[in-house]
């Protein structure tokens, strides 16, 4: 069973700063692309960042809600996609997910905004 390994997230007032990290078995990451998504209460799953494989070009794509306050990466050597978060919103709190392809979740982190 392919595992997603997320960390970060947490509580953080508005205009703070945030970093969330998910590892992904090797094989999965080489060759897949790695994304975030996230999910507010009521709301569906949407896409918040991703960043393509090395081979693949690398090309990162990024929701325009988040446009300019979040950045996408990849660590190569160390399987591991992050989002940093800066300039953060109420509206960003949600559940946030890394995933990997089109088949793998990771449990989710929470991230609360506050006012």
């Amino acid at each position: 069973q392919v595992q997603l390994v997320e960390s970060g997230g947490g509580l953080v007032q508005a205009g703070g700063s945030l970093r969330l990290s998910c590892t992904a078995p090797g094989i999965i990451f080489k060759y897949n692309v790695m994304g975030w998504y996230r999910q507010a209460p009521g709301e569906q799953r949407e896409l918040v960042a991703s960043a393509a494989s090395a081979g693949s070009g690398g090309n990162r794509n990024y929701a325009d809600s988040v446009k300019g306050r979040f950045t996408i990466s990849r660590d190569n050597a160390k399987n591991t996609v992050a989002l940093q978060m800066n300039r953060l919103i109420p509206e960003d709190t949600a559940i946030y997910y890394c995933r990997a392809g089109n088949s793998w979740w990771g449990q989710g982190t929470q991230v609360t905004v506050s006012s």
